[in-house]
């Protein structure tokens, strides 16, 4: 059986393109290239389905949620705050797992932040 080997993208709905782009990148530090291409650091990656009527996404109009491993969770959510993002003030410890935290981008799309344990 032939089977994927690894995410090749994710793409998002825009009304400004430029702008939400700009935003990944100035304030979550996402360094892609003009076309997109990003090249994450080495970890894991998580693809799990939830039920139909979750709130864990934010608003029940958003389909999916991104979901970002980053190194230092508090350092992370203090810089989106400085910068005025959207962010949750709730964070989860899950034992063996990590921590998460929140932010939502300016197009309404929710976003987890994971700190890995």
């Amino acid at each position: 059986m032939e089977r994927v080997v690894g995410i090749g993208g994710y793409f998002l709905r825009a009304a400004d393109p430029a702008a939400l782009g700009a935003w990944y990148r100035d304030c979550l530090g996402l360094d892609a290239d003009e076309n997109g291409l990003w090249q994450p650091g080495a970890g894991p990656t998580v693809f799990a389905t939830f039920e139909a009527g979750t709130d864990y996404f934010g608003s029940p109009a958003q389909q999916s949620m991104l979901n970002f491993r980053v190194s230092d969770l508090d350092a992370m959510l203090a810089q989106l705050r400085a910068k005025g993002a959207d962010v949750a003030e709730d964070t989860q410890d899950m034992a063996g797992v990590g921590r998460f935290g929140w932010v939502t981008d300016p197009e309404g799309n929710r976003i987890e932040l994971w700190q890995p344990a």
